[in-house]
């Protein structure tokens, strides 16, 4: 009975629902409490051990509606598949006795539909449907499950049938008559039919999600300047994702450095009420340094879309990155933190834009706004994380204000969104930026945005 559910639990992960073993025992319980006959209750119960959040509670009803449903029945031949005649015992000659039929054929000339549902469920299992990806695998899948239900005796059957009826003198195949294999014939084709139905309800089920998969693998890879506005709110989501994924990873790794040595001293005391029997343990912790995060974002036009990804993915890792001041520039530097902090990064982003965006960079003007206005804010503690691309339009750089930035600071890392090769081109003051910073890191795409927040995060923290 477990099975069904089971498979349900593996097309809802593949569908985008986050299921942890622990919460699939839970569903086993309830389902175990209430059966399978009340497909209300049976649904109600899942998404409340399942799902976690409204997208979730979607996605599971989507998928329950899809999986605990039958293709309709494939409507049967016009004429009904009948037992072939009976030929008395005294006109039988050896090579003319009467067929014994496959179980496919017994069951398709009998109309038995409960025995032919489990059939195909059976094949499904055994060809391993659940695995279809993409649509050219249907034909495929479609032929696997017939031979699995023995399409090559029916088709014996039918070849027999005829010959039988040839025999007779009452046309074979082409004759129409049902005393051949014609009236089988037509029940194979309403088969194939309702076969191919069942391959095309897994392939909905499981290649939807692997379709969608596939579309966040590209836009993971796709320079995040080039991302289409269709897909700005899927592009917002996988960077919420990788964040979670990031702040669950480094919260363990905290975690397991933060136990394996006993204080002793701390334990003996904490249990002298107990004769000093160590009922409570207390472990050795290091001390954390509580880090400090200074981001300034370029927001001109050809910069603004990679700082709204860059401030999302920062503050949905708050939990760790606890203390980040957030500055936005293109003529002239402005703090956004509290923007940011108090709204959602659209909002906060197109916010921004209007402050201060759709300017002409002059980097050198806002390193010098910077200094003048927020050099108290860095200390050796201080990390300073810089995005842009480095182009000022030919005005000076203030590389000497990037400098002193370096010397109170702990770290200084710029990223550029920009293709490495064009560092240092045109009006690019990369080349004379570097120097001055700990870490310089091309950033275009939001893989490689992860990549560099994931070594920022055990750099700072």
């Amino acid at each position: 009975m477990n099975a069904p559910l089971l498979a349900f639990v593996r097309a809802a992960r593949e569908a985008g629902v986050r299921i942890s073993p622990a919460e699939t025992m839970d569903a086993l319980r309830a389902v175990e409490a209430v059966g399978y006959d009340d497909r209300a209750a049976l649904k109600d119960v899942l998404s409340l051990a399942l799902a976690k959040s409204a997208a979730e509670k979607e996605r599971l009803s989507d998928c329950f509606d899809l999986f605990f449903s039958r293709p309709p029945d494939v409507p049967p031949p016009e004429e009904p598949p009948a037992p072939p005649e009976e030929t008395p015992p005294d006109q039988e000659t050896a090579g003319e006795a009467s067929p014994e039929l496959g179980d496919l054929a017994q069951s398709l000339m009998a109309g038995d539909r409960a025995a032919l549902a489990q059939a195909i469920e059976a094949a499904a299992a055994a060809t391993g449907l659940s695995n279809i990806r993409i649509f050219t695998q249907a034909g495929l899948f479609s032929r696997r499950m017939l031979e699995r239900m023995g399409l090559e005796r029916l088709e014996a059957d039918i070849a027999s049938l005829d010959q039988r009826a040839e025999a007779r003198g009452g046309g074979g195949r082409d004759g129409g008559g049902a005393g051949g294999g014609e009236a089988l014939r037509q029940a194979l084709a309403a088969l194939r039919g309702q076969v191919r139905a069942r391959v095309e309800q897994d392939l909905t089920l499981y290649a939807r999600a692997a379709g969608e998969r596939l579309r966040e693998d590209v836009l993971s890879n796709i320079r995040m300047s080039q991302i289409d506005r269709r897909d700005l709110e899927r592009m917002r989501r996988l960077v919420r994702d990788m964040a979670r994924r990031l702040r669950d990873r480094h919260a363990r790794q905290r975690k397991r450095r933060n136990r394996g040595q006993l204080d002793t001293r701390r334990t003996i005391r904490r249990n002298a009420g107990w004769g000093g029997v160590p009922f409570v343990t207390i472990w050795k912790q290091k001390k954390l340094d509580r880090p400090r995060l200074v981001v300034l974002c370029d927001v001109s036009g050809s910069v603004a879309a990679v700082s709204e990804f860059l401030l999302t993915f920062l503050y949905a890792l708050s939990d760790v990155l606890t203390d980040i001041r957030s500055f936005a520039f293109a003529g002239e530097m402005v703090e956004v933190s509290d923007i940011v902090e108090g709204k959602p990064a659209d909002e906060a982003v197109t916010e921004i834009l209007r402050k201060v965006g759709y300017g002409s960079s002059d980097y050198g003007q806002s390193l010098v706004d910077f200094e003048t206005g927020w050099m108290d804010a860095i200390t050796n503690r201080t990390t300073v994380l810089i995005l842009g691309d480095a182009r000022g339009n030919y005005s000076d750089p203030r590389t000497d204000v990037l400098r002193r930035i370096g010397e109170r600071a702990k770290r200084v890392i710029w990223l550029n969104p920009e293709y490495r090769v064009t560092w240092g081109t045109g009006d690019s003051d990369m080349a004379r930026y570097a120097p001055y910073c700990h870490v310089v890191a091309e950033c275009g795409t939001l893989n490689q945005l992860g990549r560099v927040i994931s070594d920022l995060m055990n750099a700072v923290t």
